[in-house]
This record gives structure tokens, C-alpha cells and sequence, in this order.
């Protein structure tokens, strides 16, 4: 989807979970940004280091802050970010930076509460809290064909009102707390014995019985941190989603409002 204005410098902060690097890539540049992609840890050392200031938007599709390798029974275990990475996030957000945060981002940094504050819910990988309060592990359903409802925002504009994706779903935290503005919500039915455990799945567990945390249909959203935009879309597993119309129209629109100042 080509776009008239003068593309977007968008950081993009990428590792942890794979993806197909060049159909990312690819859509983020159909969409309207002149991406730059910057592996784990190397993104984290950047935002310490303050180098950020010469881009117009973040884009996170790195699922980072998490151990794999700890062990079976603790895995993952959540990684202490630092105070020198929440002084990094704190100088973009201060400065106005939007951010556009896609799929696995948000089970990102599970020992950091105002990182989920940020980008409005967590995916939890492991039992854990969130603002003091205990929660379960969260869940995924992979390679399901669902219908998705769009709701009136400049992130929406253009975009049709229902549209089918071929995506992975999740059922995990959001906190409405955030002051989250809907833009996307599941309205197909999914049995909940669809959705596996997240823990499970990362310790080899098959015997032991689980169920969904909640059946929560909003799928993408927007808000403020600070004073930045931020918007979410849980959809952007693989290169089917990267490739369809509408979610390109979604990012398309999704940058340019994340980039516009706020007013």
C-alpha cells in the first residue's frame, strides 16, 4: 500500500520470537516507514544510550525481558530490565515518541509492571503478578482463520468494518485501567479448549489441565503513555498477516497517527 508522504525513520526492535524477517520488513515499507531493525540486546543497549532521538516512531516485534534457559521449572524467568533501560523508556515516552507495539511484543519484560502499563496488557509466559495482583499463566491459539470488527478511530479510517485473518490468537491480560481506545475485536466464537497453555508449552507439560484465563475479544487498541501514542494489534504472527490489505491499511494508519503530534 503506497503512501504519498515522506516515509517514516521507524526503530524497530526485533528478537525472541521468530518471524519472517523479510515479510516484516516489506510491509512495514508498503505501509509508509523506512525501517531500521535492530536485534536483541542491541535495541535494549540503544534505548539505554539514548539513540532514539533521530526517529519518528518505535515499532516492537521483539519479545525480549524473559529467560528460556532457566530451568524447566522456572522457565522462563523473568529478566530485571534495569534501571538504565526504564530511564530509556522514559526519556521516549517524555519526548512524545509514538509507538506501535505487534503480536509477541507484549509478553515482553514480565518483571516490569509499567512496561505492560505502556502498552495497555501482558502476555504471560509463567503464573505471575500484575499490579500486585496474582495471574495465571496466559494462553495461545495458532493458525486459526477468525473474523475480526474494526471501531471508529483514525487507526481504523479506511479500513473495512469485518475482515478475515489467518493469524495466532491470544488469551492473556489486558488492563482496561490503561485508558485503552478499542480498534479491533475478535467476533468469532473459539472453543477455549483451542487455546493452549503458555507454560505448559514451554516446559513440555501434556497431562496437566488448563482453560483460558478469560475470553477477551479486543484485539487491538490504542492510548497514551505519557506523552506518547501508542497502539497495539495482537494480530502479526507470520507473512499471511503481513501481506493482507487491511492490516496493512491498519499499520499504515496506525503509523502515521502514532507519529502525528499529540494536540
Amino acid at each position: 500500500m503506497a503512501t504519498n508522504r515522506k516515509p517514516l525513520r521507524a526503530f524497530c526492535a526485533v528478537k525472541g520470537h521468530a518471524f519472517d524477517r523479510n515479510a516484516f520488513e516489506d510491509m512495514l515499507r508498503a505501509c509508509g516507514a523506512e525501517p531500521t531493525l535492530v536485534d536483541q540486546p542491541a535495541a535494549a543497549a540503544m534505548i539505554e544510550a539514548d539513540l532514539l532521538c533521530d526517529y519518528d516512531v518505535v515499532v516492537l516485534h521483539d519479545m525480549w525481558g524473559l529467560d528460556f534457559r532457566a530451568p524447566r521449572e522456572e522457565r522462563p524467568a523473568p529478566v530485571d530490565p534495569g534501571a538504565a533501560l526504564k530511564a530509556g523508556w522514559a526519556r521516549i515516552l517524555g519526548r512524545g515518541t509514538g509507538v506501535l507495539a505487534l503480536h509477541h511484543a507484549i509478553a515482553s519484560w514480565p518483571a516490569w509492571d509499567d512496561y505492560a502499563r505502556m502498552l495497555g496488557g501482558r502476555f504471560l509466559y509463567r503464573e505471575g503478578a500484575l499490579d500486585g495482583s496474582p495471574r495465571q499463566d496466559s494462553g495461545y491459539c495458532p493458525d486459526v482463520r477468525y473474523t475480526a470488527a474494526t471501531a471508529p478511530h483514525p487507526v481504523t479510517e479506511g479500513v473495512a468494518g469485518r475482515f478475515e485473518l489467518d493469524d495466532e490468537l491470544y488469551a492473556m491480560e489486558i488492563l482496561e485501567s490503561e485508558g485503552l481506545q478499542p480498534l479491533l475485536t475478535r467476533v468469532s466464537d473459539i472453543a477455549p479448549e483451542r487455546f493452549l497453555s503458555a507454560r505448559n508449552a514451554v516446559r513440555r507439560i501434556e497431562d496437566e489441565p488448563w482453560s483460558p484465563p478469560n475470553d477477551q475479544r479486543l484485539i487491538g487498541w490504542a492510548k497514551t503513555a505519557d506523552a506518547s501514542r501508542v497502539v497495539y494489534l495482537q494480530p502479526g504472527d507470520g507473512p499471511q498477516t503481513f501481506a493482507h490489505p487491511e492490516y496493512r491499511r491498519l499499520v499504515t494508519n496506525a503509523l502515521a497517527w502514532i507519529a502525528a503530534p499529540r494536540g
